[in-house]
């Protein structure tokens, strides 16, 4: 059992629904025959805060239409924020920020771990479990997805028409769900050559520890069929090795733009007949762009994927390595999916 403790306080703010718009990542690039690309570290790494709070969040009208329409009835609870401070666990000090929906009482809902990017790594617990949250726009896709149809705008003008037009029409036969999002820090402890088994600590945290207390403390359905996990870059490495060395806690595995090799391919395809053979319903997608670094190493996992009988989605969709890409398409094809896969139906074409 790892050593931890863990604080929780509540305290009441408004949350400003503002993306911090950071500077551009100069990723090296990464030719997907076995160089090695990792995102680069901010210049100035941020002091880590000392404490934690947890903060109501104002939910747009649809989103408690949402809440209205799911069953339970009495007053709406609005979308909140946690965060939770470990002082020590197996990959060091962690912070977790949860984001909790808007919600009647009794109401449950599915569960996505959402791994940030290398960038905030190098920020430090406090800051760096915010990226989602700060950086990446993951509460405004979440009231906008509450309130469609999607813009061009929304997605940073990065979205292909078809596409946007698909994700709209999947929003209007169905509406968006809603999840209990969990965002931990993501330490940089898996990047460039080091080892896959640099994860299993990690993994240890994320299954064993973080997410029986999700289970207990969050409006979660609490079951792996409606846990998914997913991340972007870094995060998206780490959320592909953890998911498929622990697919037995997860209904989806996902990595947007993950920084992957084409020399990782053959041992990726091995892990993911491992993890279906323990799970067979899991669902595994890898989700790339046309500037993305790692594009070359992701159709080169998809094909070995492909050469084992492994069933995925391989999507491939515009837009560069970087956070212009984490606040458009990234964000919100990773909630979409989640949202759809983790209730048991199939992702938008």
């Amino acid at each position: 059992m790892m050593a931890r403790r863990a604080r929780s306080a509540l305290a009441v703010s408004a949350l400003a629904v503002s993306a911090l718009v950071l500077s551009a990542l100069a990723v090296p690039g990464c030719d997907g025959r076995g160089a090695r690309a990792n995102p680069p570290a901010p210049t100035q790494p941020a002091t880590p805060a000392a404490t934690a709070s947890a903060r109501p969040v104002k939910p747009g009208l649809s989103a408690a239409a949402s809440a209205s329409a799911a069953g339970p009835s009495g007053p709406i609870i609005a979308a909140s924020e946690l965060t939770w401070v470990y002082d020590q666990t197996g990959v060091g000090p962690m912070q977790v920020v949860v984001r909790l929906p808007p919600r009647r009482a009794g109401q449950r809902f599915p569960v996505l771990i959402a791994m940030h990017g290398r960038g905030e790594a190098h920020k430090g617990p406090a800051h760096g479990a915010r990226g989602w949250v700060d950086d990446y726009g993951l509460v405004t896709a979440l009231e906008r997805l509450h309130a469609p149809p999607l813009t061009a705008k929304d997605l940073e003008n990065l979205a292909a028409p078809e596409r946007l037009t698909r994700m709209n029409a999947a929003l209007a036969e169905r509406a968006f769900g809603d999840m209990v999002v969990v965002c931990p820090y993501t330490p940089d402890i898996l990047a460039g050559d080091r080892p896959f088994s640099a994860a299993l600590p990690l993994a240890r945290f994320l299954v064993d520890e973080l997410l029986p207390r999700v289970h207990r403390e969050t409006p979660a359905l609490g079951t792996a069929e409606s846990t998914g996990i997913d991340g972007v870059s870094l995060g998206g490495r780490a959320s592909v090795l953890v998911g498929l060395d622990r697919a037995e806690a997860f209904g989806a595995v996902a990595g947007l733009q993950a920084a992957f090799d084409s020399a990782d391919a053959p041992e990726l395809a091995r892990r993911a007949k491992r993890a279906r053979e323990k799970n067979p319903k899991l669902a595994i997608r890898l989700l790339t762009s046309e500037g993305d670094f790692f594009l070359r190493a992701t159709k080169s996992i998809s094909r070995a994927l492909d050469e084992a009988g492994l069933s995925h989605e391989l999507r491939i969709i515009p837009g560069p390595h970087d956070y212009v890409f984490n606040r458009g398409p990234g964000v919100y094809e990773m909630l979409v999916f989640h949202d759809r896969v983790l209730r048991g139906r199939a992702p938008v074409p």
